[in-house]
């Protein structure tokens, strides 16, 4: 398929797998929190942190699933550092539970790959009354960053490397939006809610958070970078609430064409992306290959 197979100026084109991506990069000595890690493209892209060296602490909201998949990389790499910890995005309770006993751990933190989410929920209150995705995609993984920013800052500060933060967007907010972008007035009005618009709003967000946190660091002057990124219609639970036709579609055709692991290590690990933080846009600025989420 020449169309996945043609090269952007990074080296990389659509059918790069992610051991490509990231040949030749050594993780030792980076700790890295994935959030999602449990399956589909949290835990392919926490595996092969592993496989660079990378320590990674898989954020999951299921404990048993974590440990299948913990228990799967370490088999595959005995030499891997893995953890797992307890992480519901769509509580503060926990999101708070967790951040704190990072901190207190005494870790260094160099990577945050806010990767978890829900897709096509029929509307639902969060545990502390606020509507799922927004919660979910949005808030949760806003809290957990800014809990964790100090860690981060402190490591990049005496590590002297680069810290990252990478939010796993979509440019299905462009497809899938309420009339007028994100409804702020009426984030839990389920009058009028439409699911794959509340999906799309939330990923609107992540961008957003991003693009300031971005810009926040920079006037800060601390060595810290913070991105969105489109992942391609890679087909992960996610896509647990689908309509069955859809969901069977791109379970033929997605594994196939689209990526989705090798844009969150790209932007996580590949030196392209140094000192480029809020990076949006079908196309920007670390090639063509590499499909970073816009806001226009």
């Amino acid at each position: 398929m020449p169309l996945f197979n043609r090269k952007g100026p990074s080296g990389f084109s659509g059918s790069s797998t992610a051991e490509e991506v990231t040949q030749g990069i050594d993780g030792t000595g980076l700790t890295a929190i994935v959030t999602g890690a449990s399956s589909g493209i949290g835990a392919e892209t926490a595996r092969v942190l592993a496989m660079r060296c990378v320590h990674v602490i898989m954020g999951v909201r299921n404990m048993s699933a974590g440990g299948d998949v913990k228990e799967a990389i370490v088999k595959e790499i005995p030499s891997a550092k893995v953890d797992v910890m307890e992480l519901d995005l769509s509580s503060f309770e926990s999101v708070r539970k967790f951040a704190s006993e990072y901190n207190s751990s005494g870790r260094p933190l160099n990577l945050l790959i806010n990767n978890a989410g829900i897709m096509g929920t029929p509307f639902k209150l969060s545990k502390d009354n606020i509507e799922l995705h927004f919660a979910t995609n949005h808030l949760g993984h806003f809290l957990l960053t800014n809990l964790l920013l100090d860690r981060i800052k402190k490591t990049a500060y005496e590590s002297k490397r680069e810290g990252r933060i990478v939010n796993v967007s979509s440019e299905a907010h462009h497809l899938f939006q309420y009339s007028g972008g994100i409804r702020f007035d009426r984030i839990n009005d389920q009058s009028g809610y439409r699911r794959f618009a509340a999906y799309g709003q939330s990923k609107l967000a992540n961008v957003l958070h991003a693009n300031e946190l971005a810009r926040r660091l920079k006037e800060e002057g601390v060595d810290i970078t913070a991105n969105s990124l489109h992942p391609g219609a890679i087909v992960t639970n996610i896509a647990r609430h689908y309509f069955g036709i859809l969901n069977g579609l791109l379970r033929k055709v997605g594994k196939l064409v689209f990526k989705g692991v090798e844009q969150v290590l790209k932007c996580t690990m590949s030196v392209a992306s140094r000192h480029q933080g809020g990076l949006h846009g079908g196309r920007g600025a670390l090639g063509d290959d590499f499909m970073v989420a816009g806001t226009s």
